[in-house]
């Protein structure tokens, strides 16, 4: 069994996965034992091809490649990942991040020498090198409706500030996905990311589930790990995507806030967009998505083919 198993999902996007791979190949020290799981998330066979060539040619006992024949999204590609898995802790890792420094090892360390965390994320930036959020609060009625900066001013104990710079571990509700490391066990137990979301959201969803069903479910920012996120460039910019992400929203706030929670939000945002649809009439869409329900069976996922 290894310390870590680092899970990457590559979709049509070859290059940041090579260069993320790279970067964890030359950041990490041998003080852990780790083995790469690079997932491809049916990319097109051109994609694919030079992805399946560059590990090809790193050759490494320690990486390997799986294939899904159809688009699983985040939660799925990664569940699809931990089967080939084999150690005490999973790192969900974007394929649009580079380690800064040796993330694993840090994040490693911590989770091991705290037996009240469960996961973990360390310190992100963005390409220029800015700090950037790193951690969220749970989603609930209460910050959809008041916002975070409401919930941070009335109780920043329980709801620290995100755009402030931490030197220390700071517990905290939700970590990213873009990083997301977790005990192995504590994962399994739970079930691991719920795959009927296809975008968004999942890790909240993980997070909340984790520290509900475990008094060793304690999750942290750790800041002497630091990574670069090239944010949104596995995910194409589109409408089906924003709608995506409001469907994602609502079934999340649903499964763990209940219904009433689900049914507030879910009229005011009606209301809102209505409104909006008179200025923006583009909005229309998700108008009608609100009214609707904003449904999981209006979800991306059920529209993936298999591929040949």
């Amino acid at each position: 069994m290894k310390d870590i198993s680092a899970i990457i999902i590559n979709y049509n996007s070859s290059a940041f996965t090579v260069n993320c791979i790279k970067s964890i190949l030359e950041k990490t020290t041998n003080s852990i034992s780790y083995e790469l799981i690079i997932v491809d998330n049916a990319s097109e066979h051109e994609d694919f091809k030079k992805l399946k060539d560059a590990i090809n040619k790193l050759n490494l006992p320690n990486l390997k490649l799986v294939r899904s024949r159809y688009n699983t999204g985040f939660g799925g590609g990664n569940m699809f990942g931990v089967q080939f898995a084999n150690a005490k802790q999973y790192a969900f890792i974007n394929n649009d991040t580079i380690l800064q420094n040796d993330c694993l090892n840090i994040v490693f360390n911590f989770l091991e020498n705290n037996a009240e965390a469960a996961i973990c994320c360390p310190q992100q930036y963005n390409e220029v090198g800015e700090v950037q959020k790193s951690f969220d609060h749970f989603l609930s009625l209460k910050r959809e409706l008041f916002g975070r900066k409401i919930l941070e001013k009335i109780n920043p104990t329980k709801y620290p500030k995100r755009q402030k710079v931490y030197a220390q571990p700071l517990k905290v509700q939700s970590v990213p996905g873009s990083f997301l490391v977790v005990k192995a066990e504590q994962f399994h137990k739970v079930g691991g990311f719920d795959t009927n979301i296809f975008l968004y959201y999942e890790e909240t969803d993980l997070c909340y589930r984790i520290a509900k069903n475990s008094k060793k479910g304690d999750c942290y920012l750790v800041p002497e790990g630091k990574f670069t996120h090239f944010k949104g460039q596995s995910t194409e910019k589109s409408f089906a995507i924003k709608k995506e992400l409001k469907i994602s929203l609502l079934y999340v706030l649903r499964k763990n806030s209940g219904y009433f929670a689900y049914q507030i939000l879910r009229w005011w945002l009606t209301v809102k967009f209505f409104f909006k649809t008179l200025i923006k009439p583009k909005s229309f869409p998700l108008f009608l998505l609100f009214l609707k329900g904003a449904p999981i069976s209006a979800s991306l996922k059920q529209k993936q083919i298999i591929a040949d």
